[in-house]
């Protein structure tokens, strides 16, 4: 019997370490909003801007970057955003350290 709980607890712990359970959204992908009613989605390397233009970027798993494409106000600019939980972007746009930051949220579902 006391082996049984080993064994029980060994495969817990692998399970857990190798990421199977519940899903988690712990990456950048996907669509997020502002409180100011803009929005924008980002899917892999691809962003979909809060003006509506398909542009690549850097992706990262909780990293994004891209240049602002021409079509869009302040083309040329790099916006630079970092996951800071799984339903939180910090987002800044330039490459000053210092300059301000947005905060945006996922977008609610719904249906």
């Amino acid at each position: 019997m006391r082996e049984n709980w080993r064994f029980g607890l060994a495969i817990v712990v692998v399970l857990y370490m190798s990421g199977v359970g519940a899903a988690r959204a712990d990456v950048i992908d996907g669509h997020w909003c502002n409180s100011d009613g803009r929005h924008f989605s980002i899917r892999g390397a691809t962003i979909i801007t809060t003006e509506g233009t398909k542009a690549e970027g850097n992706y990262s798993r909780h990293a994004f970057s891209y240049t602002i494409p021409s079509l869009d106000p302040s083309a040329g600019a790099q916006v630079f955003m970092l996951l800071v939980n799984e339903s939180t972007v910090r987002l800044r746009i330039g490459a000053d350290p210092t300059a301000p930051t947005q905060i945006w949220r996922r977008c609610d579902v719904t249906s």
